[in-house]
């Protein structure tokens, strides 16, 4: 866990993942890290975490625009998210990804993705009160702890009233676990938890993604309201 941290720290953390991501075929089974086969399983997963989600919710949730973190070439923009939010912006470090997602792999869809925003997460502000929904999924290793928690608070500016976080990343039993060949970190369910209340968020709804192959990390999903939020 200590090497891991210090892993964080070096000057190459964020160059290094981005030199990582250069390399990578803009296709699903890039994005998946050879696993394409479970891209279904996932979604289907992610979609009934927001169907119970948005069920649990008080008042009728908005669903006009969300925007998805580390978007890659668009398959959770497209298969998810587009399925639920009349228009995505979409946030992805590699512009190869994003010009993928806009040119051939999102097709038709590519007319309700407002923005294509080429930037790393540690650098991105968003318009303010712009998203119903920031979905997170399988990029947060890339960010340190401290850009992590800036991130998250910067997020709640980014939501209307009511809005939410949902998070999906990796999973350790315990500590951290650094990734040299993509210079990314998987954090503990407990360091999550960290991490997210020292960022001011509250967690309204968790659950496990199932059948997955056992050889991979186990998966979570986390979805956050704002402490303050008089909605949660």
């Amino acid at each position: 866990m200590a090497e891991a941290r210090l892993a964080m720290t070096k000057e190459g953390f964020y160059h290094n993942a981005e030199g990582y991501w250069k390399g990578i075929p803009a296709t699903v089974d890039g994005m998946l890290g050879g696993f394409s086969d479970i891209s279904g399983l996932d979604i289907a997963g992610s979609q009934k975490f927001l169907k119970q989600l948005y069920a649990q919710e008080k008042d009728k949730p908005k669903l006009f625009r969300a925007l998805d973190c580390g978007a890659g070439i668009g398959r959770v923009s497209k298969h998810l998210l587009l399925q639920n939010y009349k228009f995505v912006d979409m946030l992805e470090l590699n512009q190869a990804f994003l010009d993928e997602a806009k040119n051939s792999y999102l097709g038709e869809s590519a007319e309700r993705v407002e923005k294509f925003i080429c930037m790393g997460l540690q650098d991105f502000v968003p318009e303010p009160k712009r998203y119903d929904l920031i979905w997170c999924q399988w990029v947060l290793g890339h960010l340190n702890d401290e850009h992590l928690v800036r991130f998250l608070k910067r997020c709640k500016e980014g939501l209307t009233d009511g809005g939410m976080v949902c998070v999906k990343e990796n999973m350790t039993e315990k500590g951290l676990s650094f990734d040299e060949e993509d210079s990314s970190v998987t954090r503990s369910n407990r360091l999550f938890r960290r991490i997210f209340e020292k960022s001011g968020w509250t967690i309204v709804k968790e659950a496990l993604q199932t059948n997955f192959p056992v050889t991979l990390y186990p998966v979570k999903m986390w979805a956050l309201k704002w402490k303050d939020d008089p909605k949660k």
